[in-house]
């Protein structure tokens, strides 16, 4: 796997104070993805133990609060085996963390492979759908194309259909 950027203490890509990870690598090709540089799964920097133990210690710092890291690509669900060991860490070794994730998959097709529903069991939010040039909205939040959800990870997964995340302004 293959990391084409690390932002840290980033306030666009989910709420509060976090890290975002973006993953290099991405099949989908939709017209008009702002992150187009980013599809070829050689693009940037090989993911390293060092590097997994650096976000460890970015999420753990104590002199702000972080609420979390955000995991975007690229397609972070075609890098699953080497996302897994670090959403398990932050699950195990950073307290009140919360891990938001963008994929081009729907929920409904993550529940059909078991490792991508597997990684998606240690997510808190999902932000799923292919990016749709004909249904961009620039005044959605956290999401580019109308089609897009924005999902409460454990309550979908409890209630086995989609729960949106409620947020305010009918965003």
């Amino acid at each position: 796997m293959n990391i084409a950027d690390y932002k840290r203490f980033d306030v666009i890509n989910g709420i509060g104070l976090r890290h975002s990870l973006y993953t290099s690598g991405c099949s989908h090709h939709c017209k008009g993805c702002f992150n187009a540089s980013i599809w070829n799964f050689n693009y940037g920097k090989p993911y390293t133990k060092e590097f997994e133990d650096k976000i460890i210690e970015d999420l753990n710092i104590n002199y702000v609060k972080i609420s979390g890291l955000s995991i975007l690509g690229g397609e972070p669900l075609q890098s699953v085996d080497g996302l897994l060991p670090l959403v398990r860490r932050i699950k195990a070794e950073c307290e009140n963390k919360d891990i938001w994730i963008w994929s081009g998959h729907t929920f409904e097709e993550i529940l059909q492979n078991n490792k991508q529903k597997e990684l998606l069991s240690y997510c808190d939010v999902l932000i799923d759908g292919r990016f749709e040039l004909e249904l961009r909205d620039l005044t959605l939040k956290w999401r580019g194309s109308r089609n897009q959800r924005v999902l409460n990870v454990k309550e979908s997964l409890n209630q086995g259909k989609v729960a949106l995340l409620p947020l305010s302004g009918g965003n």
